[in-house]
Protein backbone atom coordinates (compact mmCIF):
# COMPACT_ATOMS: atom_id res chain seq x y z
CA UNK A 1 0.00 0.00 0.00
CA UNK A 2 2.60 2.34 0.60
CA UNK A 3 4.55 1.70 -2.58
CA UNK A 4 1.08 2.55 -4.38
CA UNK A 5 0.31 5.64 -2.26
CA UNK A 6 4.30 7.06 -2.69
CA UNK A 7 3.35 6.49 -6.76
CA UNK A 8 0.03 7.98 -6.72
CA UNK A 9 1.53 11.08 -5.08
CA UNK A 10 4.46 11.41 -7.70
CA UNK A 11 1.82 10.86 -10.47
CA UNK A 12 -0.24 13.31 -9.09
CA UNK A 13 2.47 15.99 -8.97
CA UNK A 14 4.00 15.10 -12.20
CA UNK A 15 0.41 15.85 -13.79
CA UNK A 16 0.06 19.55 -11.65
CA UNK A 17 3.89 19.99 -13.39
CA UNK A 18 2.79 19.22 -16.61
CA UNK A 19 -0.48 21.44 -16.69
CA UNK A 20 1.70 24.51 -15.37
CA UNK A 21 3.96 23.86 -17.92
CA UNK A 22 1.16 23.84 -20.39
CA UNK A 23 0.24 27.22 -18.95
CA UNK A 24 3.33 28.88 -18.76
CA UNK A 25 5.16 27.47 -22.05
CA UNK A 26 3.15 29.59 -24.67
CA UNK A 27 3.85 32.52 -22.27
CA UNK A 28 7.37 31.87 -22.62
CA UNK A 29 7.27 31.23 -26.20
CA UNK A 30 5.77 34.31 -26.94
CA UNK A 31 7.99 36.03 -24.99
CA UNK A 32 11.08 34.73 -26.54
CA UNK A 33 9.72 34.70 -29.77
CA UNK A 34 8.70 38.47 -29.69
CA UNK A 35 11.84 39.65 -27.79
CA UNK A 36 14.48 37.73 -30.40
CA UNK A 37 12.45 39.44 -33.47
CA UNK A 38 13.16 42.92 -31.85
CA UNK A 39 16.87 42.70 -30.76
CA UNK A 40 17.93 43.95 -33.74
CA UNK A 41 16.64 47.85 -32.88
CA UNK A 42 16.92 47.34 -29.45
CA UNK A 43 18.46 50.23 -27.79
CA UNK A 44 17.59 53.97 -26.34
CA UNK A 45 16.77 54.94 -30.51
CA UNK A 46 13.88 53.11 -29.34
CA UNK A 47 13.01 55.81 -26.23
CA UNK A 48 14.16 58.87 -27.81
CA UNK A 49 13.30 59.04 -31.38
CA UNK A 50 9.84 58.76 -32.89
CA UNK A 51 8.34 56.20 -35.12
CA UNK A 52 9.32 58.53 -38.79
CA UNK A 53 12.88 58.10 -37.24
CA UNK A 54 12.86 54.64 -35.92
CA UNK A 55 12.31 54.84 -33.07
CA UNK A 56 8.56 54.31 -30.54
CA UNK A 57 8.93 57.83 -28.35
CA UNK A 58 5.52 58.63 -29.67
CA UNK A 59 3.68 55.52 -29.62
CA UNK A 60 5.15 54.78 -26.31
CA UNK A 61 3.48 58.52 -24.89
CA UNK A 62 0.76 57.93 -26.39
CA UNK A 63 -0.24 54.13 -25.08
CA UNK A 64 0.54 55.76 -21.84
CA UNK A 65 -1.63 58.82 -22.22
CA UNK A 66 -4.76 56.77 -23.50
CA UNK A 67 -4.20 54.10 -20.76
CA UNK A 68 -4.29 57.21 -18.10
CA UNK A 69 -7.71 58.38 -19.98
CA UNK A 70 -9.12 54.23 -19.65
CA UNK A 71 -8.15 54.18 -15.81
CA UNK A 72 -10.14 57.53 -14.77
CA UNK A 73 -12.87 57.15 -17.06
CA UNK A 74 -13.82 53.54 -16.64
CA UNK A 75 -11.91 53.43 -13.37
CA UNK A 76 -14.43 55.74 -12.10
CA UNK A 77 -17.76 55.02 -13.53
CA UNK A 78 -16.79 51.20 -13.24
CA UNK A 79 -16.31 50.97 -9.48
CA UNK A 80 -18.93 53.15 -8.82
CA UNK A 81 -21.21 51.12 -11.16
CA UNK A 82 -19.76 47.83 -8.82
CA UNK A 83 -20.33 49.26 -5.62
CA UNK A 84 -24.14 50.69 -6.30
CA UNK A 85 -24.76 47.35 -7.67
CA UNK A 86 -23.36 45.44 -4.53
CA UNK A 87 -24.88 47.77 -1.55
CA UNK A 88 -27.54 50.38 -3.32
CA UNK A 89 -29.04 48.50 -6.15
CA UNK A 90 -32.91 46.83 -5.68
CA UNK A 91 -33.23 43.54 -7.42
CA UNK A 92 -34.95 44.53 -10.21
CA UNK A 93 -32.56 47.15 -11.07
CA UNK A 94 -29.11 45.48 -10.62
CA UNK A 95 -30.55 42.27 -12.49
CA UNK A 96 -31.32 44.21 -15.78
CA UNK A 97 -28.02 46.41 -15.06
CA UNK A 98 -26.02 42.83 -14.84
CA UNK A 99 -27.68 41.73 -17.58
CA UNK A 100 -26.75 44.63 -20.34
CA UNK A 101 -23.26 44.85 -18.57
CA UNK A 102 -22.94 40.88 -19.61
CA UNK A 103 -23.69 41.24 -23.21
CA UNK A 104 -21.32 44.71 -23.28
CA UNK A 105 -18.63 42.42 -21.99
CA UNK A 106 -19.01 39.79 -24.69
CA UNK A 107 -19.66 42.28 -27.69
CA UNK A 108 -16.89 42.35 -29.81
CA UNK A 109 -14.09 45.37 -29.80
CA UNK A 110 -14.72 46.12 -33.81
CA UNK A 111 -18.12 46.81 -33.50
CA UNK A 112 -17.65 49.08 -30.58
CA UNK A 113 -15.08 50.53 -32.77
CA UNK A 114 -17.11 50.83 -35.59
CA UNK A 115 -20.02 52.73 -33.42
CA UNK A 116 -17.76 54.88 -31.31
CA UNK A 117 -16.42 55.82 -35.34
CA UNK A 118 -20.09 56.85 -36.22
CA UNK A 119 -21.24 58.67 -33.14
CA UNK A 120 -17.94 60.18 -31.91
CA UNK A 121 -15.13 60.48 -34.91
CA UNK A 122 -18.42 61.51 -37.89
CA UNK A 123 -21.82 62.26 -36.07
CA UNK A 124 -20.42 64.14 -32.93
CA UNK A 125 -17.97 66.14 -35.08
CA UNK A 126 -14.51 65.16 -32.84
CA UNK A 127 -12.94 63.78 -35.49
CA UNK A 128 -10.51 60.68 -34.73
CA UNK A 129 -9.44 61.92 -31.48
CA UNK A 130 -8.34 60.94 -28.37
CA UNK A 131 -11.41 61.43 -25.96
CA UNK A 132 -13.06 59.03 -29.09
CA UNK A 133 -10.50 56.69 -28.34
CA UNK A 134 -10.85 56.69 -24.67
CA UNK A 135 -14.56 56.69 -24.80
CA UNK A 136 -14.53 53.79 -27.18
CA UNK A 137 -12.00 51.66 -24.75
CA UNK A 138 -13.79 52.31 -21.66
CA UNK A 139 -16.75 51.26 -22.95
CA UNK A 140 -15.22 48.28 -23.55
CA UNK A 141 -13.45 47.39 -20.29
CA UNK A 142 -16.18 49.19 -18.36
CA UNK A 143 -17.98 45.56 -17.50
CA UNK A 144 -14.92 43.90 -15.90
CA UNK A 145 -14.36 46.67 -13.81
CA UNK A 146 -18.08 46.47 -12.70
CA UNK A 147 -18.09 42.82 -12.31
CA UNK A 148 -14.41 42.12 -10.00
CA UNK A 149 -15.91 45.81 -7.87
CA UNK A 150 -19.15 44.13 -7.41
CA UNK A 151 -17.61 40.89 -7.00
CA UNK A 152 -14.87 41.80 -3.94
CA UNK A 153 -17.56 43.99 -2.26
CA UNK A 154 -20.10 41.10 -1.91
CA UNK A 155 -17.03 38.74 0.05
CA UNK A 156 -16.87 41.39 2.20
CA UNK A 157 -18.41 39.15 5.53
CA UNK A 158 -21.88 40.54 6.57
CA UNK A 159 -20.47 40.26 10.22
CA UNK A 160 -18.43 43.27 9.21
CA UNK A 161 -21.28 45.28 7.97
CA UNK A 162 -23.61 44.73 11.15
CA UNK A 163 -20.55 44.90 13.66
CA UNK A 164 -20.16 48.50 12.27
CA UNK A 165 -23.92 49.41 12.15
CA UNK A 166 -24.35 48.30 16.07
CA UNK A 167 -21.36 50.76 16.84
CA UNK A 168 -24.03 53.31 15.50
CA UNK A 169 -21.88 54.39 12.21
CA UNK A 170 -23.75 55.54 8.92
CA UNK A 171 -23.98 53.83 5.16
CA UNK A 172 -21.07 56.14 4.20
CA UNK A 173 -18.33 55.63 6.96
CA UNK A 174 -19.60 51.56 6.67
CA UNK A 175 -18.51 51.45 2.98
CA UNK A 176 -15.44 54.16 2.63
CA UNK A 177 -13.83 52.54 6.55
CA UNK A 178 -15.22 48.89 6.51
CA UNK A 179 -16.14 47.49 3.61
CA UNK A 180 -13.71 49.10 0.56
CA UNK A 181 -10.69 48.60 2.30
CA UNK A 182 -10.50 44.71 2.38
CA UNK A 183 -12.37 44.88 -1.43
CA UNK A 184 -9.62 46.59 -2.51
CA UNK A 185 -7.43 44.01 -3.90
CA UNK A 186 -10.15 42.58 -5.87
CA UNK A 187 -11.07 46.00 -6.80
CA UNK A 188 -7.48 46.86 -8.40
CA UNK A 189 -7.18 43.23 -10.40
CA UNK A 190 -10.85 44.33 -12.40
CA UNK A 191 -8.85 47.67 -12.80
CA UNK A 192 -5.39 46.00 -13.66
CA UNK A 193 -7.08 43.63 -15.94
CA UNK A 194 -9.02 46.54 -17.62
CA UNK A 195 -5.95 48.51 -18.54
CA UNK A 196 -3.97 45.12 -19.76
CA UNK A 197 -6.54 44.48 -22.19
CA UNK A 198 -7.05 48.08 -23.09
CA UNK A 199 -2.73 48.01 -23.86
CA UNK A 200 -2.98 45.33 -26.41
CA UNK A 201 -6.43 46.91 -28.49
CA UNK A 202 -6.30 47.71 -31.63
CA UNK A 203 -9.72 47.79 -33.46
CA UNK A 204 -11.36 50.17 -31.56
CA UNK A 205 -8.66 52.45 -31.51
CA UNK A 206 -7.75 51.91 -35.38
CA UNK A 207 -11.57 53.71 -35.38
CA UNK A 208 -11.77 56.24 -33.22
CA UNK A 209 -8.22 57.64 -32.88
CA UNK A 210 -5.86 57.43 -36.00
CA UNK A 211 -2.42 57.73 -36.23
CA UNK A 212 0.12 60.43 -35.97
CA UNK A 213 4.20 60.36 -36.38
CA UNK A 214 3.95 63.23 -33.62
CA UNK A 215 3.98 63.28 -30.04
CA UNK A 216 0.72 63.04 -28.47
CA UNK A 217 -1.21 66.51 -27.99
CA UNK A 218 -3.50 67.33 -24.75
CA UNK A 219 -6.15 67.96 -26.73
CA UNK A 220 -8.88 65.98 -26.37
CA UNK A 221 -10.77 66.26 -29.62
CA UNK A 222 -9.55 66.75 -33.56
CA UNK A 223 -5.90 65.42 -32.65
CA UNK A 224 -4.69 62.17 -33.90
CA UNK A 225 -2.82 59.93 -31.31
CA UNK A 226 -0.13 57.61 -31.79
CA UNK A 227 -0.04 54.24 -30.20
CA UNK A 228 1.57 50.75 -29.86
CA UNK A 229 -0.89 48.27 -31.45
CA UNK A 230 -1.12 50.21 -34.57
CA UNK A 231 2.84 50.42 -35.01
CA UNK A 232 3.03 46.60 -34.46
CA UNK A 233 -0.17 46.05 -37.04
CA UNK A 234 0.93 48.31 -39.75
CA UNK A 235 4.81 47.49 -39.99
CA UNK A 236 4.52 43.94 -39.57
CA UNK A 237 2.91 44.44 -43.13
CA UNK A 238 5.34 46.18 -44.59
CA UNK A 239 8.37 44.43 -46.90
CA UNK A 240 10.93 46.77 -45.29
CA UNK A 241 12.90 44.39 -42.10
CA UNK A 242 13.15 47.46 -40.26
CA UNK A 243 9.85 47.94 -40.23
CA UNK A 244 9.22 44.16 -38.68
CA UNK A 245 11.71 45.22 -36.48
CA UNK A 246 10.37 48.02 -34.94
CA UNK A 247 6.96 45.98 -35.12
CA UNK A 248 8.30 43.25 -33.15
CA UNK A 249 9.84 45.77 -30.42
CA UNK A 250 6.55 47.53 -30.58
CA UNK A 251 5.46 44.07 -29.24
CA UNK A 252 8.17 43.62 -26.90
CA UNK A 253 6.98 47.41 -25.35
CA UNK A 254 3.68 46.01 -24.52
CA UNK A 255 4.59 43.05 -22.96
CA UNK A 256 6.84 45.22 -20.96
CA UNK A 257 4.03 47.86 -20.09
CA UNK A 258 1.85 44.49 -19.06
CA UNK A 259 4.46 43.31 -16.58
CA UNK A 260 4.58 46.83 -14.95
CA UNK A 261 0.80 47.23 -14.45
CA UNK A 262 0.88 43.36 -12.81
CA UNK A 263 3.30 44.39 -10.68
CA UNK A 264 1.67 47.80 -9.70
CA UNK A 265 -1.18 45.75 -9.04
CA UNK A 266 0.57 43.42 -7.04
CA UNK A 267 2.45 46.09 -4.90
CA UNK A 268 -1.08 47.80 -4.25
CA UNK A 269 -3.13 44.37 -3.59
CA UNK A 270 0.16 43.40 -0.86
CA UNK A 271 -0.09 46.83 0.79
CA UNK A 272 -3.79 46.60 1.36
CA UNK A 273 -3.74 43.31 2.70
CA UNK A 274 -1.33 44.03 5.10
CA UNK A 275 -3.71 47.38 5.79
CA UNK A 276 -6.79 45.28 6.40
CA UNK A 277 -4.97 42.93 8.76
CA UNK A 278 -3.73 45.48 11.02
CA UNK A 279 -7.71 46.77 10.58
CA UNK A 280 -8.52 43.39 11.80
CA UNK A 281 -6.38 43.12 14.91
Amino acid sequence: MGIWRRLRNVGFWTLCGLAALAIAAPALWVLYTVFHQSLPVIGWRLLTHNTNAGGLKNAILGTLWLLFGVLVLAGIVGVGSGIYLAEFAPRGIGQVARFFSDVLAGMPSIVLGYVAYITLVVQAGWGYSYLAGVIALSVLVLPYIVKTTEVALRQVPTALREGAAGLGMTERIILWKIVLPPALPGIMSGVIVALAISTGELAPLLFTVGFTDNNPSLALTHQQVPYLTSVIFTNLQLPDPQAQYLSAAAGAMSLLLLVILILIGRLITARSVKATRRMAL
